[in-house]
């Protein structure tokens, strides 16, 4: 592995009924959280985005990573996923830019193509659109991120003698990452020269990514590989486990929605869970979790793991004595594992 380990936690920031919550307080509980981490050592908040969800899922990342960021000094912010088709990107390149300053450099963007047919038809935009609009989208990010003076002309940007401003503290800008649920994904990431956030099966998602690399004489160990593993640290799964499965199946409902409504694009519909790379809860003491998380590391070469954080309807109180255990009891035994290979 040539990049260190990095891990983390997640935020989608939803608000359902079971919370119990008004939707500032979570908001401050999740900030206040976030800060304790952070002194724990922890190394990521990612986040991820979706539109018009009845229970407040977080359609907007960066005002949320802003304000942890002022509270922070070490977590680096990133999202699995910024939706392109959704984010003009001239603009989201002024808002990373911001972040970028306001976090001294601790700022990275993941982003994917979208698929949920509300969504478009909320911005007004065709889903048959999508694919433009991202490829575009992360033309358009690559240029900016430059700090130089650039025009762009596509189908569906048209931009003359633009230059970002504040300039961004990362030299080159903000990391990119790009999300892959088949092998069209894995192959934009390789093509736009990024870190990759394997979302499908690893034939389709992870190894077309590398073989591209290699072909073109790159090296994968010289990027970064991302994924959400989710972890539940506890001497008593009975107890522990179900309200967590609870909300787990609450997650799942609303992007199980999101592909029935889909009708296939992207593949979305066609791959079943069991057929991705694992991303189900690790649940089980400090040793089991390392034990777990160790082998799934090395089985897929990932480089960044983050677990959710506060999955919906959970307070962030009732997640904070397995955040404390993961942070202090599994982060750093898995982070020295890998030191060494």
């Amino acid at each position: 592995m040539a990049k260190p380990l990095r891990m983390g936690v997640i935020y989608d920031m939803r608000n359902p009924p079971e919370t119990g919550m008004k939707t500032p307080d979570l908001y401050a509980a999740v900030l206040d959280q976030v800060a304790w981490l952070d002194n724990l050592g922890l190394d990521l908040a990612w986040f991820t985005e979706h539109h018009f969800v009845e229970d407040g899922y977080l359609p907007s990342w960066i005002p949320v990573a802003a304000a942890m960021a002022a509270r922070t000094r070490n977590i680096r912010f990133s999202c699995d996923v910024c939706l392109l088709p959704f984010n003009h990107p001239i603009r989201l390149a002024e808002d990373l830019a911001v972040l970028d300053n306001i976090s001294n450099g601790r700022v990275e963007i993941g982003v994917g193509l979208g698929y949920a047919v509300h969504e478009f038809r909320g911005f007004g935009l065709p889903v048959s659109h999508r694919l433009s609009y991202t490829d575009e989208g992360l033309e358009v990010l690559k240029r900016a991120f430059t700090g130089e003076r650039f025009s762009f002309s596509g189908k569906r940007y048209d931009f003359t003698d633009v230059r970002i401003t504040p300039g961004y503290v990362q030299a080159g800008g903000p990391p990119i990452w790009v999300a892959a649920l088949a092998e069209a994904g894995a192959q934009r990431a390789a093509r736009f020269n990024t870190n990759l956030l394997p979302q499908g099966p690893r034939e389709r998602a992870l190894d077309p990514w590398q073989a591209a690399l290699k072909a073109d004489g790159r090296n994968p160990a010289d990027y970064r590989v991302g994924i959400i593993r989710s972890c539940l640290v506890t001497d008593d799964p009975d107890r522990d486990w179900p309200p967590i499965r609870a909300a787990e199946h609450r997650r799942m409902a609303v992007y199980n929605q999101f592909r029935a409504d889909s009708g296939g694009h992207g593949g979305v519909a066609g791959i079943t869970e069991e057929q991705r790379i694992p991303q189900g809860w690790v649940v089980g003491t400090e040793d089991q979790c390392v034990e777990k998380l160790a082998a799934f590391i090395r089985e897929f070469g990932l480089t960044d793991l983050v677990t959710w954080a506060v999955p919906p309807g959970m307070r962030p109180d009732q997640m904070n004595p397995s955040l404390e255990r993961y942070a202090t009891g599994v982060v750093p035994r898995l982070r020295t594992m890998f030191e060494k290979l």
